[in-house]
This record gives C-alpha cells, structure tokens and sequence, in this order.
C-alpha cells in the first residue's frame, strides 16, 4: 500500500492542534475528533491525508485522517508515534481482523461472515463482509475511500476470495462529501445468486443487487437463540421477515407448527419463498403486506399468536428524529403483544443505533403499561460476534434484541 507516511518523518506531517480541555477522550483512545475541539491545523493538508492530533500543549496523541468535509473530522487510528500509518500498520489491522473471526469459526468456505468491522477493529470507516468467498467493502469516510484500491490488494493477498466488490451508504457518504459509485476491484461475481449456509439453513444471496446482498449477517446467533424459545408447534408471526431468516429457524430449529413472514417489498418476499423451497419447509408462508397495517387488521380480526417476531429496517438515521422512531416501534409492540396468547414469547428488535437500548426498554414498559400485560425480558442480546462493540466507540452498538415472555 502506497501512504504518505511510508517514507516521511513525522516531524512533516501536518499536525491537527486541539483546543484547551479538549484531549483528554483521545488520550483515551477515542477515535473520532469533531471540528468543535479542533484549535487549527498546521501544515497543508488535502482531505483523506495522513494528520497527527496534537493536544493544546504540543503533546502527540494519535494518527490519523483528516476530512474537512465531514462532521468527523479527523479519524484517528494509531497511538503510537513510532507506528505511523504504513503499509505494516494496515496489514497488521487487516490481519488481527480476520484472525478474530476464523478463531470464532467463521471462515467456512459457504459461510458468511463480518470480517472488519471500522472502529471495533480499529479501522474506522471500514467495513468488509465476505460471503461464502466473496467480499464486499463498504466505505464510510474519505480517508478509507482513498486508500480502497490498496486495502483490497492485502485482502487478495491475506484471503485469496473470488472477488472483491465495493459498496458504499448514499447517507453516510452524503455526510463524508462523498460518492461511491458501486464496482468490482478484483475477480468475478457469479452471474447467479450464490448459496450461503447459516444455522443448517441455505440461503440464496445475490451478490448483483448493487448496494444490498439481500441477507443480514448480524442477526445470526439471534435468529437461532429466538428459535430455541419458542414452544412445540407454535403458531408464529415473523414481521418485516426480509429473506426469511428469522422464520426458517423457527420452523427448522424451534419446532413449529407454522410460521408467516410478512413484509412490504415484493422482492424480499420471492426470496423468502425461495428460501425456504431450498430448505423444503413447507410450514413457512410469506405475504407482502404494509407490516403496520397488517398487525392492527390481526388485532381488529383477534387473532392470536405462540409467538411473534419483529425485526424492522431502521426507523431513524438521526437523533432529530428518535421521538418519532419510538412512536413506531411502541406501534408495532403493543400490536404485537395484544396478538399474542397468555405466555407466548415476544423477539423485538432495533437496527437504530440512535434509539439507546434504555430508551428501547421504556418503549417496552410503555407497552406493558398500555396493554396490561407482563413483559418479562428473557434475554437481551445483540449483534454476533463478528460484529463486536469497542468499550472505547460506544457509539457503534446498534442492533437490540430483547426476548420477552408476555403473560
């Protein structure tokens, strides 16, 4: 990897200075400097290059990248000042990344796996997902952007995959002032759907659909623990089911009589069916339907359910707009809890990273509250391990699951 710091000192690399009282978080290893503490910068710079964080008193912090454009201005990466950032540094992250998850036994060659995940791995704004062999980057800030072509050749190198694809979020590259067009950096993409298997269950993945594949890696472990609740021959309601997953494990794995996936996009629901004809369960049927409206028509018809699963896309990308994500999910829980019988079990949960898991669970009370009913958490889980939470970047825990039995 070619990078401005393989070959020059560091006493010529411009320096980012921060303001009186400001250092202390990044001392501490925290990776995200915002303009607010930022005194100047001495030196010059282009957005993506390599910066040292100085504090206010001309003390060194870190390495990192500077990004005018972003409210991230700086992404810091290393905190040793003998250990700039190299070809030796990237590597050695990329390396540490994916060792982490082949000791956790996910590098299978039809398994799917979050191999990088930015600040938990210490690579802030990279993520990388292989599937069964092909792996996709997903770019979240300039500087990452700007060295995209080089990350790829170690992961050719380290891995050896079938391809190597790119992706990037329109919203989150809006807020990097920056465009990623989708493309492919290395080897071929199959021109079929590929076969990926997860808890015993195969799944098709199209690695052709440009900014999604179509299947979610972070809900692993939890749509097999979900399953493992419910009672024999249930009746279950899986919403917003996407691809089926949450659903194929209930029947496959948790013994029950049927299940219903519901969702409001048409594609979603032909590879659910899809799906589970691959894994011939015939107790499984989907229907694309409005997920609110579909609920309340349960309720007014009283329906009833064993068990209920929700799993909504995320209901808020800002914190100008968490009052009105909690509107929906206390929506769609407390419709949820009226379906279901005396003891049935409730898996509730949020991609918001925004909504904090407190603000979830007073969400929950609310709906206890409101219904008159029990909601006694059985567990509260989050993302698989491939997707771990930095005790120092807090801020990157999103997915909530909470298993409720409702009486």
């Amino acid at each position: 990897m070619s990078d401005e710091t393989s070959d020059v000192p560091a006493s010529s690399i411009p320096i980012v200075k921060l303001r009186p009282r400001k250092a202390q978080p990044f001392f501490g290893r925290h990776p995200w400097v915002r303009d607010s503490g930022i005194d100047k910068v001495i030196g010059k710079v282009q957005d993506g290059d390599v910066v040292q964080l100085h504090s206010d008193k001309d003390r060194f912090i870190a390495y990192g990248l500077i990004n005018r454009n972003s409210h991230l201005r700086v992404r810091l990466y290393s905190w040793d000042q003998q250990q700039p950032l190299d070809d030796d540094f990237w590597r050695g992250r990329l390396e540490r990344a994916i060792l982490m998850r082949r000791e956790q036994g996910l590098l299978h060659d039809d398994a799917g796996c979050r191999l990088v995940y930015s600040e938990a791995d210490g690579l802030s704004g990279l993520i990388v997902e292989n599937f069964a062999g092909h792996l996709m980057i997903q770019i979240t800030s300039l500087g990452m952007y700007r060295r995209v072509e080089s990350i790829a050749a170690i992961l050719a190198d380290l891995l050896k995959p079938k391809s190597i694809s790119l992706r990037g979020e329109a919203g989150v590259l809006k807020l990097e002032g920056l465009e990623v067009e989708p493309r492919l950096l290395s080897g071929e993409l199959p021109s079929e759907p590929i076969e990926l298997v997860e808890n015993d269950l195969r799944y098709e993945v199209d690695m052709n659909q440009g900014q999604k594949t179509g299947f979610y890696l972070d809900q692993r472990d939890n749509r097999r623990v979900a399953a493992s609740y419910l009672p024999q021959n249930a009746k279950v309601l899986d919403m917003f089911c996407y691809s089926g997953g949450f659903a194929m494990n209930a029947a496959k794995h948790g013994g029950a009589a049927s299940v219903h996936g519901v969702d409001g996009s048409g594609p979603a629901i032909s590879a659910a069916q899809r799906n589970a004809e691959r894994n011939q369960l015939s107790n499984v049927t989907f229907e694309k339907a409005d997920c609110f409206d579909y609920l309340k028509a349960r309720v007014d018809a009283g329906d009833q359910y064993d068990a209920i699963i929700l799993d909504p896309p995320k209901f808020t990308k800002s914190r100008r707009t968490i009052d009105e994500a909690l509107r929906a999910y206390f929506h769609i829980n407390r419709h949820a809890t009226l379906l279901l019988r005396p003891g049935g079990i409730l898996v509730t949960c949020s991609c918001s990273g925004n909504v904090s898991r407190e603000d979830f669970l007073m969400m929950l009370l609310g709906v206890s509250q409101k219904t008159g009913r029990d909601l006694r958490l059985l567990e509260q889980r989050g993302a698989a391990p491939d997707h771990p939470v930095n005790a120092i970047c807090l801020e990157n825990e999103y997915l909530k699951c909470f298993i409720a039995s409702v009486g």
